[in-house]
């Protein structure tokens, strides 16, 4: 079931979202090589409840940690822990925040130092791949026309979009319906409706889409170890327009 959410309750998704855009501005300055995940971690968990929010992914289905922290071929869910930034990297770090009972989620890849033109390349190409999304994302169209909107836009430049994780409803759950996945036909899925409120995630591989999950049970990577990149804002809609409530980041 999709969740409609009121004026009222998107202002305090609003609100959510502005702590966490805040936490990634926090982390930013710190994302230099020698710095260990796990102290990346610290300093987002440490600022998040300095707000007076909680760390929606820390414990969720057991998750460890407050930030998913992924570098180079991982794609999604690394744990952080004592491996440490090295130059030339690029690292992917995805927050979630509940403020006042409501839910925030957004991702963002960084580079670590100067990295090489093709993860340069990567990371552009997803960023604008999450924006055409947006693009697309309006009363009245479809799921599925953000989808291919995302899709065309990332193979035009050579790569491809992960098939086995999707974007999603967030808000009263950090989870919700609809999916949104990152490819497909235009004009499929589920109408978008005033009041909704969503995370539009795209996640590009340098090479194959295919992916597998570590023994960890949690870090996702790309199959043939080429790097990945990942994107994400949280958004909702109104009748005449679409609000980027994390936008900043």
């Amino acid at each position: 079931m999709i969740i409609i959410k009121t004026p009222s309750e998107i202002d305090l998704i609003r609100q959510s979202c502005r702590i966490l855009v805040d936490t990634f501005k926090e982390i930013e300055g710190h994302l230099k090589p020698g710095i260990s995940t796990a102290e990346i971690d610290r300093i987002a968990e440490k600022y998040i409840h300095s707000r007076g929010g909680v760390p929606s992914f820390k414990g969720f289905h057991g998750f460890p940690g407050t930030a998913c922290i992924s570098i180079d071929e991982q794609v999604v869910h690394g744990i952080p822990g004592k491996r440490r930034l090295e130059e030339g990297q690029i690292v992917g770090v995805d927050m979630g925040v509940i403020y006042k009972g409501f839910y925030s989620d957004a991702a963002r890849t960084y580079p670590v130092g100067k990295v090489s033109d093709l993860k340069r390349k990567l990371m552009d190409v997803t960023k604008e791949a999450l924006w055409k999304g947006i693009e697309q994302a309006r009363v009245g169209n479809r799921v599925s026309d953000i989808s291919h909107a995302v899709q065309t836009y990332v193979e035009k430049h050579g790569f491809s979009v992960v098939r086995d994780l999707v974007g999603h409803g967030v808000g009263k759950d950090v989870w919700e319906q609809p999916q949104i996945p990152n490819y497909g036909p235009p004009g499929k899925g589920p109408r978008l409706r005033e009041g909704m409120v969503v995370a539009i995630e795209p996640m590009v591989n340098a090479g194959t889409y295919e992916v597998y999950t570590e023994s960890d049970g949690w870090t996702v990577v790309t199959a043939d170890g080429e790097p990945s990149a990942h994107f994400e804002h949280t958004i909702a809609l109104f009748k005449d327009h679409t609000e980027v409530l994390t936008e900043g980041i």
